[in-house]
Parts: structure tokens; sequence; C-alpha cells
């Protein structure tokens, strides 16, 4: 068999196994998808270890964004409805810019001055781990019982600070070779990733809606948004935009016309189950990636910095989400603490952060990897089952922003799941006064 259809054989069995024994153990696929590739890193078993360098070399190339990425966010921005995102889109922003500058800047004074990192590493790992991981927040939001808006809000903040963290990541590089801050460079930086990438979002989605009124089958429908996605990113990127925002302003827009716009019932649905399939092998790639990324030897002896790096990155978090979403309405009604502590545990890092780490020098690269490892893996162990946790709680019936009070809830925006199973779309009725 050639290599290729080996690795991809590979791949399907260990995502096909975790899927199975997370329902024998009650554990969500994604955690044991990177406990899998950590063994299989760590000790490597003939037969998978072209899989793991298979894997590398997607992050060495960096592929592995491009290819991964943009199918795990398309399926989810898709069924977020107009409605939520116009609530919650400001506060989103915010989060993405301030909270992102916010968290920079606290992770990396304190790696320097207290702990004692240098300035580079400090600020290079702050820029690369202060913007959180799109696929790592949808995979739990996939599990969780949360109000729509509130989901909507963490999703795309997840998607906007993108460009935020690339810029710092880029002034950082610029000013530590020629030894002076750029601001000015860095908001030009900031202004033109997001910018382009949103303007490319909306050109590929009006694009589609156009050539739409001549699909009529399901199979045309998929292939159509196939090109709409890897399309709306490869532009993006070629341009030196954001392909993640293109991908994410082309998936709200299609999923708000062109979806809603199919005649046949039989074409839309085939096309979210389409998507739902994609979503998952994607997703399964990313948290395999993390496992095989990860040496978990290194990480042994370095136990103490990751782990004082992860207290740094939470305080951080807090420190960026209470102040902003506190002083910030949505629809006109204060925001419910319960909103703010999972905006808190929602702000978890992944396989972004990884891939991201081949661009870092390589004076640097040793330990900001070391750093970056440990806090994703303490992010996913940590975080993902907390937050699963606390949302089943509190959300277990409505509430309103105001008052918090419980109320009888509709069906949730994602039902709560620990397999792989495609998820239903969004029922069409909803009373945006509820919130869970």
């Amino acid at each position: 068999m050639a290599y290729t259809e080996l690795v991809l054989a590979s791949f399907l069995l260990i995502a096909l196994a975790s899927v199975l024994i997370s329902r024998k153990v009650k554990t969500p696929y994604t955690i044991l998808l990177v406990l899998m590739g950590l063994i299989l890193a760590a000790v490597p078993v003939a037969g998978f270890t072209g899989l793991t360098g298979f894997f590398t070399t997607l992050a060495n190339e960096q592929l592995f964004v491009g290819l991964v990425l943009p199918p795990i966010l398309f399926e989810s921005v898709m069924s977020i409805k107009a409605a939520d995102f116009r609530a919650v889109y400001r506060h989103a922003f915010v989060m993405a810019t301030v909270g992102v500058l916010i968290s920079v800047l606290v992770v990396g004074v304190v790696l320097w001055k207290v702990v004692g990192f240098s300035p580079l590493v400090s600020f290079l790992f702050a820029a690369l781990i202060s913007p959180t991981d799109v696929a790592t927040v949808l995979e739990v939001f996939a599990r969780v019982n949360v109000p729509s808006k509130l989901a909507a809000l963490v999703e795309m903040e997840s998607v906007f600070n993108d460009p935020t963290g690339i810029a710092v990541f880029t002034v950082v590089l610029t000013s530590s070779a020629a030894a002076g801050l750029q601001p000015v460079s860095a908001l030009a930086t900031f202004t033109y990733i997001l910018t382009a990438g949103m303007l490319v979002g909306f050109g590929v989605a009006w694009g589609a809606r156009q050539v739409q009124p001549l699909v009529t089958d399901a199979v045309t429908q998929v292939v159509l948004t196939l090109v709409a996605v890897y399309g709306s990113f490869a532009l993006a990127s070629a341009i030196g935009a954001s392909g993640l925002i293109a991908v994410a302003v082309t998936g709200l827009f299609y999923g708000n016309t062109v979806l809603l716009n199919i005649e046949s019932k039989k074409v839309g649905d085939v096309t979210r189950e389409f998507w739902s399939i994609i979503a998952f092998v994607a997703n399964a790639a990313a948290f395999f990636f993390i496992g095989v990324s990860t040496n978990i030897f290194l990480l042994a002896t370095s136990v103490g910095a990751f782990v004082v790096a992860y207290g740094v990155v939470v305080m951080a978090r807090i420190t960026s989400v209470y102040p902003i979403l506190s002083i910030m309405k949505v629809e006109g009604r204060e925001t419910a603490s319960s909103w703010m502590n999972v905006s808190t545990l929602g702000g978890m890092r992944g396989a972004l952060a990884i891939a991201l780490v081949s661009a870092v020098p390589l004076a640097a690269r040793q330990p900001v990897a070391t750093l970056t490892f440990g806090v994703v893996m303490l992010s996913i162990l940590l975080q993902g089952p907390l937050l699963e946790r606390y949302a089943n709680r509190v959300f277990g019936h409505q509430e309103t922003l105001q008052s918090g009070e419980a109320d009888e809830a509709p069906p949730a925006r994602r039902p709560a799941q620990t397999s792989a199973e495609p998820l239903s779309p969004e029922p069409e009725e909803r009373d945006d006064d509820e919130l869970r």
C-alpha cells in the first residue's frame, strides 16, 4: 500500500477507535486522541511511525492550518444565526483586540519580570498563546449546553483574535531585530490582516450566492461549498490577510443566505451532513496533531516552567475577560457572571498555537515550544472538562442575562455529546430573550 493511503487509513483507524472507546469510558474522544498521539510520539509503534512523521511534516511546511482548520470553522460558523452575531459581534471584536493585548502584556511582563525568562521568549510566547484556539473552543461547545449568543461570542472571538496575535507576534520579531518597538507597523499589519480577510470572505460568499441559482443537486452544492471554503482561505492567505477570518465571514454569510435559500430540503440536509463529517475528521486531526507534536520527555523536565506559565495565562485571561464583559451589555442587559465564567474557561489554546511554533526564531524556539506544548496540554485536559461540567450544571435551565434566574429551556443550540456523531441543525424557532 502506498505511503499516503497507509497514513490516511492509520489515522482514520485511530479516530474510529477513539470514538468507540469514548462511548465506553464516557470521556471526550478528543482527549483520547491527544493521549493516543502522545503515546505514539513517545513510543513509536510499528505501522504508525509514518503517521506521526506525516503530521510533523504538515506543521513544518505550515500546511496544517490551511488544511485542517477551515472546515472546522466553516461548519460551525455557518450555523450561527445573523441575530446572534449582531448581538455579540462588538463584544467579540473588543475581546479579540483589547483583550488579546491585555493578555499579551500580562503574560509577557510577568514571565519576564517575575519568572525570569528573556524578553524575547516571554513576549513571543505571549503573542502565540494569548489568542484562543478555534478548533478547541468549537469542539467543547459541540458537547455542552450554552446559549446561542454566548456560543457565538466565544466562537467569533476565537476567530477574530487571530490577526491580533499575528500582529503582536510580528511586532515582537521586528522590534527585537530593530532594537525598538514598532507600534505603527503593528497597527497597520493588524488592520490589513483583518480588513482584507473580511473583504475576501464577503467577496467569495457573494460570488457563491450568484452561482447558487445554477445549483440543483446535492453533489454540486457540496462542491460549491468546498470551493468557497478553501478558495476564501487560499485567496486571503495569498495576499497576506487572515485566511481564518475569510473563512469565518464566508461561513456566516453562506449559512444565512445561500443555505437558507436552497429550495430542496434534501440538498440542504446533505450539505450540512457532509460538513458535519468533514469537520469531525478535521477536528480529530487537530487533536491528534497536538498529541504527536508534543515531546512528553521534554515536558517532563520542564513541568515547573509550563505549570507556572499556564497559571499566568489563566490569570491574563481573567484580567481581560471580566473587565470587558462587565462594562459591555448584550441587547441592553448586564452580562451574567455565568457568561464571564464560560468565556474564561472557553479561552483554551490548541493546535493553532502549536502549528505557529515553527515560525519562532531558532534562538527562542525550544523554550517557547516547551511552554506552548505544556500550556496547550493543560488547557485541554483541565479547562475542557471543567467547562463541560460547569456549562451543563449552570445552563441546564434557561437564565436571563441580567438576573440569571432559571426558566424552562428550549432545545440547546448544540446537543451535549461525547461522541463524534453529526450534529442536528439548530431549531428554527428560538426565544431570543431566553439565554442558557
